[in-house]
């Protein structure tokens, strides 16, 4: 029968990040339905102006969401009653470099006003390929490490490879009224940092008697 040692090496890769996504949403609360919806639909057109003059490029800047409800209280003995609607609506933005990142929110910030909610930023690289290969050799050679320290403590030796297989690597608005109005907004800078992308790979050698 032959003998064989399975092994699962684990490993990750650090890199400086390249671009940033950001998820930014405007949100208004008015008397009817047609009022929430058409200011919703002028501060989100004012959110992607500011956008493009502060950079950012018309494919860049996606509308993912839309949503229009009533605003509905609890009143005892009357049950619930509609005070209001409200109605939003979700932009994906991307940022070609971190460092551009905070200009680019102050910008959409000066333009949406009090309408405007910052729901995510995500920073990633727009080709991992190069960290994902170092990620990926680096659990290869984890891998690779155990198994031949298991082999030896059984007295035996790392043969050919049987099998290998990769296993996948591994905030919500502040609620706000009022009318759009357009402020000097200060820029936060983006730090980069570095990002760090993780990799497992599972390979099963045949073990050889020493």
């Amino acid at each position: 029968m032959r003998r064989t040692i399975t092994v699962t090496g684990t490993a990750s890769a650090r890199a400086v990040p390249d671009m940033v996504t950001l998820t930014l949403g405007v949100e208004t609360r008015r008397a009817s339905a047609a009022e929430a919806y058409s200011d919703a639909g002028r501060a989100a057109s004012a959110v992607a102006a500011g956008l493009r003059s502060a950079g950012v490029g018309d494919p860049e800047i996606r509308t993912s969401g839309l949503n229009l409800r009533a605003d509905l209280v609890w009143v005892e003995g009357q049950g619930q009653k509609v005070t209001g609607y409200i109605a939003s609506s979700t932009l994906q933005v991307g940022i070609g470099s971190p460092a551009d990142a905070g200009s680019a929110v102050a910008a959409a910030v000066a333009a949406g006003g009090d309408d405007i909610r910052i729901n995510a930023i995500e920073q990633g690289f727009a080709d991992p390929s190069g960290v994902n290969a170092k990620a990926q050799e680096a659990a290869w050679s984890d891998a690779l490490g155990r198994a031949q320290q298991y082999a030896q403590l059984a007295g035996a030796r790392l043969g050919a490879v049987l099998s290998v297989s990769q296993e996948p690597g591994s905030g919500g608005p502040v609620p706000a009224g009022g009318l759009t109005r357009a402020y000097a907004v200060e820029a936060i800078p983006v730090e980069a940092g570095e990002s760090t992308v993780s990799a497992s790979v599972t390979v099963q050698w045949e073990l050889l008697a020493d």
